[in-house]
């Protein structure tokens, strides 16, 4: 279980970092020519920009943590606001029609769950 949870949490802080560093760094307008980034055309570059500050942070919140023993229950924290932040995306993509990315946003949030449900619970980080 502690393997499954680490390889959830990594494959999450992956795609939280990818997407982060992304929205962070790449010009508005070239996001919104993107496949699935139709979205941030109706965003400011502001809202944008602090969305994937955010991202970058969940990447760092759910690894370093634990990997420092530095306030481990931040793991399951940091997992749980991920899922607050999917049901955003879930919600953003419903509004433009693009159903593939719902599915995927539900994807993560169903791993960030699992990574917040076991180390709340069955798996938690013991000091």
């Amino acid at each position: 279980m502690n393997l499954a949870l680490w390889i959830a949490a990594g494959l999450l802080a992956a795609v939280a970092l990818l997407g982060g560093v992304t929205k962070t760094f790449v010009p508005k307008e070239k996001l919104a020519a993107t496949n699935g980034g139709g979205w941030t055309a109706d965003a400011g570059v502001g809202f944008v920009k602090t969305l994937g500050i955010l991202e970058i942070l969940a990447a760092v919140g759910l690894i370093l943590p634990a990997v420092l023993d530095i306030a481990p229950v931040l793991v399951p924290v940091t997992a749980l606001c991920w899922v607050l932040l999917m049901v955003g995306a879930v919600i953003t993509h419903l509004r433009h029609d693009e159903a593939k990315f719902i599915v995927l946003n539900l994807l993560y949030l169903a791993v960030a769950a699992f990574v917040a449900w076991g180390r709340l619970w069955p798996e938690p980080f013991r000091g």
